[in-house]
């Protein structure tokens, strides 16, 4: 098996796919303790002209979707793969869509003290699962604290403009590479892996991979 190989993962913390598909990841990690990949989570917002205050869940959805029935029949597959996943989401709980510029710096901070996907399992909990504003500062600093980081500096940095520039045009990069939709993974600076992955595909990859270092 080659020594390390990079995986990035374009993602956002409010994307129940990208839920979804680090499920199926971790499943296949987990099964493959052995496996190469160095993983490097990346910005991408699902709603880059979201209010920074974000906004009501219902009319967000109603209004992306054309009206309640495009919601729920948008949503019907994700809440059938999420239960195959054995993932919950209380989506009757979740009355905010966030703005998640601030959660995407968030998880860079906590990449710098190798923390990344703690902060990213965090958020995706605090969301999904426990129907928090990931776009509060307070509960990003609360986040911030769960995974060992220090809340009094991730409230400081939050309240200045640290890294937004930078994140922004992280995010705008990954459109311009041509990413439209997330989760987005890409293996060894080469190939990208559209969509929540079911873990046998990522046992294949991992298998492969250990085939081409053979």
């Amino acid at each position: 098996m080659p020594d390390s190989i990079k995986l990035d993962i374009m993602s956002d913390p409010i994307c129940p796919w990208c839920y979804i598909g680090k499920a199926h990841l971790d499943r296949a990690l987990e099964a493959h303790p052995d496996h190469p990949f160095v993983i490097e989570w990346h910005p991408f917002q699902l709603n880059p002209d979201m209010p920074a205050e974000g906004m009501d869940r219902r009319a967000y959805l109603e209004g992306k979707f054309g009206g309640k029935e495009g919601a729920v029949r948008a949503y019907a597959p994700v809440v059938e793969h999420a239960e195959k996943a054995g993932l919950k989401i209380d989506f009757e709980g979740m009355k905010r869509t966030p703005n998640t510029l601030d959660a995407h710096r968030l998880i860079h901070w906590a990449g710098i003290e190798g923390k990344q996907t703690a902060a990213v399992s965090s958020l995706f909990k605090a969301y999904f699962v426990e129907t928090r504003d990931i776009g509060d500062h307070d509960v990003l600093a609360d986040i911030a604290d769960s995974i060992d980081m220090d809340a009094s500096v991730v409230r400081r940095l939050l309240a200045s403009d640290a890294d937004r520039e930078d994140i922004s045009t992280r995010d705008a990069h990954s459109r311009q590479m041509g990413i439209q939709s997330v989760p987005t993974f890409i293996v060894a600076n080469q190939h990208a892996v559209p969509g929540a992955q079911p873990p046998e595909l990522w046992a294949k990859v991992i298998s492969e991979l250990r085939e081409g270092a053979a």
